[in-house]
């Protein structure tokens, strides 16, 4: 393995590592904007029905 080789692995090692520290806050922001993307789909739902 060549030098080159090394450091392209060491930085692919680095950039897994750094996503997978990320990954548990990034997990969080999803399933807060899921949430909140549930919640303005059941306010036009409801909105929807009132004007009916």
């Amino acid at each position: 393995m060549g030098p080159f080789s090394f450091l392209v692995l060491l930085a692919i090692a680095y950039l897994l590592w750094r996503i997978t520290d990320q990954l548990p806050d990034l997990i969080f922001r999803l399933s807060e904007i899921q949430r909140d993307v549930a919640e303005l789909r059941r306010k036009l739902t409801e909105d929807e029905g009132n004007d009916a």
